[in-house]
This record gives C-alpha cells, structure tokens and sequence, in this order.
C-alpha cells in the first residue's frame, strides 16, 4: 500500500503569505457560496482589479491586496456595506492593531475609539 507524498518540496513555497490572505480567500468563497456573488461574476471583477496594479508589483505581492479591495468593491455593489463603513471598520481595525501589544490577538475591542458596548467614545 503506498501513501500519498505530502512533503513540499524546497521550492514550494506557502499559499498564503500572512494570515489575512487566507481570512481574504476564505471571506470569498463563503460569500460565494451563501449565493452573494457568481463566480464569474467574482473572476470578472478580480481581473478588473489586477489588472490595474502597478508593473512593478507583477510579483505576486499585491495579489491578495487586489482581493482584498475587489471583496470591498463587492460588497458595495451587493448593498452589503458602503465605501464609509468599510472606510470606518478598517480606520478601527488599524486602531486597534497598534494599540494591541506584541503577541496578542488583534481584537475590534482594542480600538481605544470604541467603548465596551461598541460604539464610538
């Protein structure tokens, strides 16, 4: 009986370069599949937005920055969110993140401009 080889390779290098690349891919495809958006419909406006990233950035690195921004213009056109609250949910997520010391979960919480029940202090 032979097992499948599930080793990488030294060239192989991972899928996703940071956490929030995966939580990107996975906020897509759960979309997706609640029926949101079709996914031609996800391809087409994927394609718009890479194709607008800079030559410089043909490496790869902006790829998952082009998802991250096609999801938000998603969302937008799907009446799900606008520009503002996602403008003001990212502005408190960065918040957050620097008040948030080393080694610790990032959470919408630490956001020193958001008191405990939520709201804006």
């Amino acid at each position: 009986m032979n097992r499948p080889d599930t080793s990488f390779g030294a060239g192989d290098a991972p899928v996703f370069a940071a956490p929030w690349q995966a939580e990107a891919f996975a906020m897509v495809v759960s979309l997706h599949a609640s029926g949101l958006f079709t996914w031609p419909e996800w391809a087409a406006t994927l394609s718009t937005e890479l194709a607008r990233l800079r030559p410089e950035a043909s490496d790869g690195s902006q790829y998952y920055a082009g998802w991250l921004r096609t999801l938000e213009a998603m969302l937008v056109a799907k009446g799900v969110a606008t520009p503002e609250a996602i403008a003001l949910t990212t502005d408190a997520w960065h918040r957050a993140a620097l008040a948030t010391p080393h080694g610790q979960a990032i959470v919408l919480e630490n956001d020193p401009g958001v008191s405990r029940d939520g709201l804006r202090g």
